[in-house]
């Protein structure tokens, strides 16, 4: 079971809602310096202690990430980053 993992509704177009998860995914990398890439319709990224993905789907997206041990700690962080920057891209 990911650490996190949150869906979320969108009535984006996939490509639209790709773009709007690529901005997503930049606040990420600055805040959290991960490294992303496309794979699909997935965006995956990672770094040490960090696996993730954001799935876009025709109606819905779709983010798991699983955090190392020495990233527990600040789980409620990184889940709330992600919901925020999510917020402001699909409402």
């Amino acid at each position: 079971m990911p650490s996190i993992d949150i869906s979320r509704p969108h009535a984006k177009s996939v490509a639209e809602a790709k773009k709007s998860v690529t901005r997503v995914a930049k606040h990420i990398a600055d805040k959290f310096e991960v490294d992303s890439a496309w794979q699909g319709n997935t965006l995956v990224f990672r770094r040490s202690g960090v696996d993730g993905q954001i799935e876009v789907q025709p109606k819905n997206i779709r983010v798991t990430v699983e955090l190392g041990f020495l990233l527990m700690a600040i789980r409620g962080t990184v889940e709330r980053e992600i919901r925020r920057y999510l917020d402001e891209e699909f409402g």
